[in-house]
C-alpha cells in the first residue's frame, strides 16, 4: 500500500505546534521556527508592572493601548511573524489585520521583549527582524545580562545602537509610544 506524505509549510508546521503545546510561544523568525516555553512568574510580573505604569501614565484615550501576545507580522519573509511579549499599538491595531492573528507592523509603537530561555532571539534576531519591519521602539529586559536595552528609530532596517540600563535606573519610554512614563530597571529585571 502507498503512503502518501504531505511536506508541512512553515505556517502548517506552527499551527501543529501551537495546537500540540498550549501556553508555548511559537514564532517564525528569519524562516525559522522558534518555540519558547511559558514564562516564570518573573517574567509575568515584569510585564504586568510595566502595563500598570503604562496605566498610571494615561495611555488609556491617548490614541494607544497595550496588548499582550498579539502577533506581529514581520514583511521580510511571507510566514514570518513574532508575538512580542507586550506591545503598545495604535488603538484602531485591529484594522491591520494581516493574516491569522497578526497585524501589520505600521500600527506597532513598542514591542517589550522580557528574555527567558531563548535569549539570544530576543538579542539579535528580533532586533534585526523588529529593525527590518520598522518598529519604532524595541525594549528588551535582559534578565540574562542584567540589564535593560532600548532600540529606537530604526533607519534602512537597521536600528542604530541601543541605550543601555542599569539597575537604579529608570527607562524613558519613547514619545512615539504615546504617553510619558518612566520604568524601572529593577522592576523591569525582577518583577
Amino acid at each position: 500500500m502507498a503512503v502518501l506524505q504531505h511536506e508541512l509549510t512553515l505556517g502548517e508546521a506552527a499551527d501543529l505546534l501551537s495546537r500540540a503545546l498550549p501556553g508555548h510561544r511559537v514564532e517564525i523568525l528569519q524562516g525559522r521556527l522558534t518555540v519558547t516555553p511559558p514564562p516564570d512568574g518573573s517574567h509575568a510580573l515584569s510585564l504586568t508592572k510595566a502595563c500598570r505604569a503604562l496605566e498610571r501614565a494615561g495611555i488609556d484615550g491617548s490614541g494607544a493601548e497595550w496588548a499582550q501576545g498579539i502577533g506581529l507580522w514581520l514583511p521580510a519573509l511571507p510566514e514570518d511573524f513574532a508575538i512580542p511579549d507586550l506591545s503598545v499599538v495604535d488603538e484602531d491595531f485591529r484594522d491591520a489585520h494581516v493574516t491569522k492573528n497578526y497585524y501589520a507592523p505600521n500600527v506597532f509603537r513598542l514591542v517589550v521583549e522580557v528574555t527567558s530561555s531563548n535569549w539570544s532571539d530576543d538579542l539579535y534576531v528580533k532586533v534585526e527582524c523588529y529593525a527590518q519591519a520598522g518598529i519604532p521602539a524595541y525594549l528588551i529586559v535582559d534578565r540574562k545580562h542584567d540589564e535593560v536595552l532600548l532600540f529606537t528609530d530604526p533607519v534602512n532596517g537597521k536600528y542604530p545602537s541601543p541605550q543601555h540600563f542599569e539597575r537604579g535606573q529608570s527607562v524613558p519610554v519613547p514619545e512615539s509610544v504615546g504617553v510619558r512614563v518612566e520604568l524601572s530597571v529593577d522592576t523591569l529585571l525582577d518583577g
